[in-house]
């Protein structure tokens, strides 16, 4: 599998890594993804509550969600900016 690659200004090779899962059970929603990211793949969204016995409050229990994950751009701030390790990337297939 060739992977997309491409080059920094100073001729580095770089290989870009897309997100592929949020994990919304360690998302505090604290937004700093949301406000990193220049390409809108994250929405601010109320957390699904199944039971009582999280230490989450019901009255203002937010969450990042993907909205759109296709246009993500492999630059990984989000991951940088996260307290709680909520992001998963890999480097993705080169079209053939």
């Amino acid at each position: 599998m060739t992977q997309i690659t491409g080059l920094t200004r100073g001729g580095t090779p770089w290989t870009p890594a897309f997100i592929t899962e949020l994990k919304e059970e360690n998302c505090i929603g604290c937004g700093r993804c949301y406000k990193v990211c220049t390409r809108n793949c994250f929405e601010l969204a109320e957390r699904e509550v199944d039971d009582d016995d999280d230490d989450f409050d019901d009255d203002a229990s937010m969450v990042m969600r993907l909205l759109d994950a296709m246009d993500c751009i492999g630059c990984q701030a989000c991951a940088k900016v996260c307290p709680k390790n909520c992001h998963t990337h890999a480097p993705a297939a080169l079209a053939s």
